[in-house]
């Protein structure tokens, strides 16, 4: 069934694409947040599990996918306004459960800490709260690609660094949709990466104490770039996480083969339709200097 699109108003600025994936015999809506140079269209592995026991609801932020017909895209967007974005849209649908991937978990982050009201439960795929050595490096070489507008090496950089596990179709689904963005996509990726190595788009730790909702983080074991340790340094700021690792993935999780998409769905399902009651509490620690994630 094709999901119902709209075009919703939101933060009394931006047009936003949505899609809603309507399943009638659920009862509770999560909503998907892609990750940088991302469309609704990342999501179309996780939304064949999701869809069966969930509605779904996907959105392209105003510089990308459907929605950039609908702005004027004449200035680049922090991430703090999409995490103003993505309050509207959670409390448009009455959203109970979030997921976010990779970059998109800065803005989701960002939004927990004001404690969406109908949101119970949120997982976090391929996110960490350190920029790493590795990831240090992919955002260089990414910044330096794009200052030089060679879009088709910002292709093969994503899929030689984050996407190198990715069966070969989709690396070749990513240079082609990477390297044909417009020149304002690549302006606000820019921006964004700048804004996260001059340390101003990080999840403010200070306030993460603030979460009152459960959280989990899903990530691949051979993920480099936002690794399963990494990860973990979560679990110092936020009252109530669980972890999980796919085993023998990378970034891509769920859309590197078929046994991480198992595993990525068990894993998101057990959780999100599980008891909180016996979820795991891990302590709080001292506090990190920051927490940043891509």
């Amino acid at each position: 069934m094709k999901p119902a699109t709209a075009v919703v108003n939101v933060h009394g600025t931006y047009k936003v694409h949505t899609e809603f994936h309507t399943n009638p015999a659920a009862s509770k809506t999560i909503i998907l947040v892609n990750g940088s140079l991302s469309t609704t269209a990342s999501f179309a592995q996780t939304v064949k599990y999701l869809g069966t026991q969930f509605n779904v609801v996907l959105f392209d932020q105003p510089y990308a996918g459907r929605s950039k017909a609908h702005n004027r895209n004449d200035h680049c967007i922090s991430k703090e306004d999409e995490a103003a974005i993505l309050m509207d849209l959670i409390d448009h649908y009455q959203a109970q459960y979030l997921m976010a991937f990779s970059w998109g978990g800065i803005a989701s982050m960002l939004a927990l800490c004001e404690r969406p009201s109908s949101l119970e439960k949120a997982v976090f795929a391929s996110f960490s709260p350190v920029l790493n050595a590795p990831m240090l490096g992919y955002l260089g070489r990414a910044l330096a690609c794009l200052n030089q507008q060679d879009s088709d090496k910002v292709g093969h950089l994503v899929n030689d660094t984050i996407g190198k596990y990715l069966p070969s179709l989709f690396k070749r689904y990513n240079h082609k949709h990477i390297s044909s963005l417009s020149h304002h996509e690549y302006r606000q990726m820019t921006a964004h990466i700048r804004q996260v190595l001059r340390m101003q788009a990080h999840c403010h730790t200070d306030r993460l104490g603030r979460i009152d909702i459960p959280l989990l983080f899903i990530n691949g074991e051979h993920d480099e770039y936002t690794s399963t340790t990494d990860a973990r340094l979560f679990a110092r700021h936020i009252h109530d996480c669980q972890f999980a690792t796919v085993d023998n993935a990378g970034h891509f999780i769920d859309m590197e083969h078929k046994g991480a998409w198992l595993h990525t769905q068990n894993a998101l399902l057990g959780f999100l339709q599980g008891s909180t009651a016996g979820s795991r509490r891990y302590a709080r620690y001292p506090d990190l200097q920051h927490a940043m994630a891509v």
